[in-house]
C-alpha cells in the first residue's frame, strides 16, 4: 500500500479508500482506540485536501511491498563487518613467494625476529638457510587483516508526546511550577515552550528558552505549525508528537 501524497488538491475516492484502510489496519492492532478510529474515519471521510488526508494517517505506519519487507528484514539481521589491521611485518625481499631468505628480518631484532624466532635461519649461520613451511604460512597469517562481526543496534523510539484536543487550554511546557507538561531536566528552561490548537492545526512556540526549541531537527524562533509524526525537543528532551486519543 503506498502512502498518500501531501497535495493541496482534493483527494480522491481511491485515496480516501487507502486511508481507510491504513486506518482499519491501526484498529486491528491496537494503535488506535475505537472512538479514535471513528473519529479519524470522519475525519478522512470529510477531508477536503490530500493534506489533511494524510495528516490522519501520519503516525500510523504503512505496508510496504512484501519485497522490500523481506530485504529490509534480511539486512537487518546481518552482521556488520569491522576489519582492524594488524601489526604489519618486513615485506618479502625476494620475488620468489617460497624463498626462506625473504621472511628473514632486514636488521638485527626486527620485527619478523621477534615474531618468529625459530622459523627463521639466522644471518652467518654455517648450516645456511633452511625453508621452513610453517613459518612461510604464519607469516603471511600475521599479514591479514582481523575481521570481527558486529551486530547492529536497534535504534530506540522517541517517546510519544500527544497534542492537545481541539479546545482545550493552552499546554506550557517547562521546568517551573506553573508549566503544564513539567520537565526535571536542567537543559529545559522554567518558561520553555507552549503548545496549543488553533482552527485546524497545532502550533508550537518557543518563550526565549536557552537551549531552544527544535521541530524536526530545526531551532524554531517564530511560532510554527506541528503536526502528529514531527520530531520535537526541548532543550535536551526529544519527543514524538501522536494524536490524541
Amino acid at each position: 500500500m503506498t502512502s498518500v501524497p501531501v497535495e493541496g488538491t482534493r483527494p480522491s475516492d481511491a485515496e480516501r479508500d487507502r486511508a481507510l484502510a491504513v486506518l482499519r489496519d491501526g484498529a486491528g492492532t491496537g494503535r488506535l482506540s475505537h472512538d479514535t478510529f471513528i473519529r479519524r474515519m470522519n475525519f478522512v471521510l470529510r477531508a477536503q485536501s490530500r493534506g489533511e488526508l494524510a495528516d490522519a494517517i501520519r503516525d500510523l505506519p504503512r505496508a510496504e511491498p512484501r519485497r522490500r519487507a523481506w530485504t529490509r528484514a534480511f539486512r537487518a539481521r546481518l552482521p556488520r563487518l569491522t576489519v582492524q589491521r594488524s601489526a604489519t611485518l618486513n615485506a618479502p625481499t625476494s620475488a620468489h613467494p617460497h624463498d626462506p631468505a625473504a621472511y628473514r628480518p632486514a636488521a638485527h631484532g626486527g620485527a619478523a625476529a621477534t615474531a618468529h624466532p625459530e622459523r627463521v635461519a639466522p644471518r652467518g649461520s654455517s648450516r645456511g638457510a633452511r625453508f621452513d613451511p610453517v613459518g612461510v604460512v604464519a607469516s603471511w597469517l600475521d599479514r591479514l587483516p582481523q575481521v570481527s562481526l558486529v551486530r547492529p543496534v536497534a535504534a530506540v523510539p522517541l517517546p510519544g508526546l500527544a497534542l492537545p484536543a481541539p479546545g482545550s487550554p493552552t499546554v506550557r511546557i517547562g521546568r517551573g511550577a506553573g508549566a503544564t507538561l513539567r520537565m526535571a531536566d536542567e537543559s529545559v528552561s522554567r518558561y520553555h515552550a507552549e503548545l496549543r490548537h488553533i482552527d485546524e492545526g497545532w502550533m508550537l512556540r518557543d518563550l526565549g528558552s536557552m537551549n531552544g526549541t527544535t521541530v524536526n531537527d530545526l531551532r524554531i524562533t517564530t511560532t510554527v505549525r506541528v503536526r502528529p509524526g514531527d520530531r520535537v525537543s526541548f532543550g535536551a528532551v526529544a519527543y514524538m508528537l501522536t494524536w490524541t486519543d
